[in-house]
């Protein structure tokens, strides 16, 4: 692979001459595709390109069969270099009476060289589309599948997913009830949003030694927006989430989903599945489990 470019600067008139230049890049090469010509990433020489008609098939293993797995959309990021696809499980996660939370299999791939396949747990409640895909502490809700791997190891990898899937779906349920019938404050709400909103040290040192004054209009702003969204949102005041430890988790995720603005749907994809959105959400389920198991000492 090569560099290219040239002298150019923005002072260049029309009829200047340009030095044009070529710097070779050993052992590196291009990903480029096929129809439109654009690069989508740079990678090593051992890196193997796998197409995207190729890249989830071995999915197929166990989607429309006995266990009622179907597929349920794809697509795909920036110029191409990211695809994703969805699979829908038939059984729900039912919090309360009647609050149902749909399960998915999300599985993502690059042709960037950044990432491996990666297959993950992904709940989203139905009522408010928010996706409530946190890891609990002793076990990972996604795997990572080798390009190289044989298709017989990635099926493999699939059945061990679902196995995981299973089992997340089954400790969520319950974490979810237990939340849904723990009490807590307008006060301690706040409180919790606050540490789970913080975006750096300096924001937590003022919030435990109550310095508030010094807090930016930015983080102010945005704990008041989710604070709203857990007092005026319908979904916010059902008997699992009004008052509730569970209506403080749904209240963050619900701001992410249907409150804050973000540049374009690709930017609020790539936030709630992999970025600082999925960040903040983990952030809130971890204090949510430690509210639960001790108390208000959780948030001191």
């Amino acid at each position: 692979m090569f560099t290219y470019g040239d002298d150019t600067t923005p002072e260049t008139e029309d009829n200047d001459i340009v030095m044009e230049w070529r710097l070779d890049v050993p052992n590196h090469f291009a990903t480029v595709r096929n129809d439109t010509g654009e690069v989508l990433g740079v990678v090593g020489r051992d890196y193997e390109v796998v197409q995207n008609i190729d890249a989830f098939s071995f999915f197929d293993g166990i989607v429309g069969g006995k266990d009622g797995i179907k597929y349920e959309t794809a697509g795909a990021l920036g110029k191409g270099e990211r695809i994703f696809i969805t699979a829908k499980l038939p059984e729900y996660i039912k919090v309360g009476r009647n609050d149902l939370i749909e399960q998915f299999l999300f599985l993502t791939t690059s042709h960037d060289g950044f990432g491996s396949i990666t297959a993950s747990f992904t709940p989203i409640r139905i009522c408010c589309q928010n996706t409530l895909n946190a890891a609990l502490r002793n076990q990972s809700n996604a795997i990572k599948i080798r390009h190289t791997a044989s298709a017989h190891e990635r099926l493999k990898e699939a059945y061990k997913l679902l196995g995981i899937s299973n089992l997340l779906a089954k400790e969520m349920e319950a974490v979810f009830n237990r939340w849904a019938r723990v009490r807590i404050t307008d006060k301690q709400v706040k409180k919790l949003v606050q540490l789970a909103m913080a975006p750096n040290k300096e924001t937590l040192q003022n919030l435990q030694t109550g310095k508030q004054d010094e807090f930016s209009s930015v983080f102010t702003n945005m704990v008041d927006n989710v604070l709203d969204y857990t007092a005026t949102s319908p979904t916010q005041q059902m008997e699992t989430t009004k008052g509730s430890l569970f209506g403080v988790y749904n209240a963050v995720t619900g701001y992410f989903q249907n409150v804050k603005s973000y540049k374009d749907t690709e930017t609020k994809f790539k936030s709630i599945m992999t970025g600082n959105a999925l960040g903040k959400a983990q952030a809130t389920f971890d204090l949510c489990n430690d509210f639960a198991r001790v108390g208000v000492n959780a948030l001191n």
